[in-house]
């Protein structure tokens, strides 16, 4: 026998069990061989373990249509009822400045000008670039796009990857196996998914590979179809590495490439994969170009600002190295020159 405790947050506790709990009563019926018992702001859920899955599920599914509508009425709970919700999400998301609910029912949307360029362009294009600092929600945004098309069923699958930089320490150093030691690499893709899917629903998706989320290594060999498919952190990516992921792309795919100039963590003398894309694709038709600034940085408002000091301090140096890259040209057309006069002489 296994017990889960859900707690209801910011909810009208008569609006969402029902007059006399009914509507829990309800969902009680369905599951005759668990017990689901609601005391004050809290459901008791005990049974086997595949079930309560189940009907932690279908609670989860009521909360958010609950923060969406603001009531919860027997029909709704029927139909929640109607269809396994691990495989049939049957709340489409429609609301046109809504991404998609986040698992406590808040609404995930577009916050900046440039966000909402994001959201557009991924609607209208099937490959799109994203380039931006630290902070401007690139990956949350497209994590939710993801989640979006598939709640939709827009998209079989979702299939997030990024390249596995080592900074300062090798793989083979840190304990564990595979997993454990790209899983830090992939933590914030997982933070957003779990704001987004109930802990036990991702869960599902992941050993039934309807969410994969892998290194980028792993995406060789495949064709990526039918998906909706993000490639994060892109500036760490060699060009052969960038140009294997983006020709995987399968007829029915959508692939987002995410990517922050500022933040190349490849050695000196490595070029970046994405900046070359850049530069190759930039004349392509149907392939879609985001740039967000410091302006569209949603963390604590002194992010902005640091972005902003690092960006002057790269303006810096940039221009003292075109300055001192045209001085040392402008010696050496006067060596060839002293050396023509004398050769003449």
């Amino acid at each position: 026998m296994v017990e889960k405790v859900i707690t209801l947050e910011n909810i009208s506790l008569v609006d969402f069990l029902g007059t006399g709990n009914q509507n829990i009563k309800q969902l009680a019926a369905a599951f005759p061989s668990s017990k689901i018992i609601s005391r004050g702001n809290e459901i008791k859920i005990q049974g086997q373990t595949p079930e309560i899955i189940k009907i932690h599920d279908i609670l989860s599914s009521l909360i958010d249509h609950y923060h969406k509508f603001g009531k919860l009425t027997q029909n709704s709970v029927n139909r929640y009822l109607s269809s396994d919700p691990l495989l049939d999400d049957e709340e489409v998301i429609t609301a046109p400045d809504v991404i998609v609910y986040g698992v406590k029912g808040g609404m995930i949307k577009a916050k900046t000008p440039n966000q909402q360029k994001l959201v557009d362009a991924v609607a209208k294009n099937d490959l799109v670039f994203a380039l931006g600092p630290a902070g401007t929600g690139k990956t949350y945004i497209s994590v939710a796009m993801a989640v979006r098309a598939l709640k939709n069923k827009e998209v079989k699958k979702i299939i997030i990857s990024r390249p596995v930089v080592e900074a300062g320490e090798s793989l083979g150093f840190l304990p564990g196996d595979m997993k454990d030691k790209v899983d830090p690499y992939l933590r914030p893709i997982y933070d957003a998914l779990e704001d987004m899917i109930p802990i036990e629903k991702l869960k599902y998706y992941q050993e039934n590979k309807i969410i994969e989320i892998a290194p980028l290594a792993y995406m060789r060999g495949r064709t990526l179809n039918n998906a909706f498919v993000l490639l994060d952190e892109a500036q760490n990516t060699t060009p052969a590495q960038i140009k294997m992921f983006l020709t995987r792309m399968g007829p029915t795919a959508k692939v987002l490439v995410n990517g922050d100039r500022s933040q190349i963590d490849l050695p000196r003398n490595q070029r970046s994969g994405l900046m070359e894309a850049l530069h190759i694709l930039k004349d392509i038709k149907g392939i879609g170009f985001v740039e967000m600034t410091a302006e569209d940085v949603v963390r604590h408002r002194l992010v902005r600002d640091i972005v902003n000091a690092y960006t002057k301090l790269d303006e810096e140096r940039r221009a003292a190295r075109d300055e001192n890259e045209a001085t040392d040209g402008d010696r050496g057309n006067g060596r060839r020159k002293t050396f023509e006069v004398v050769s003449k002489n």
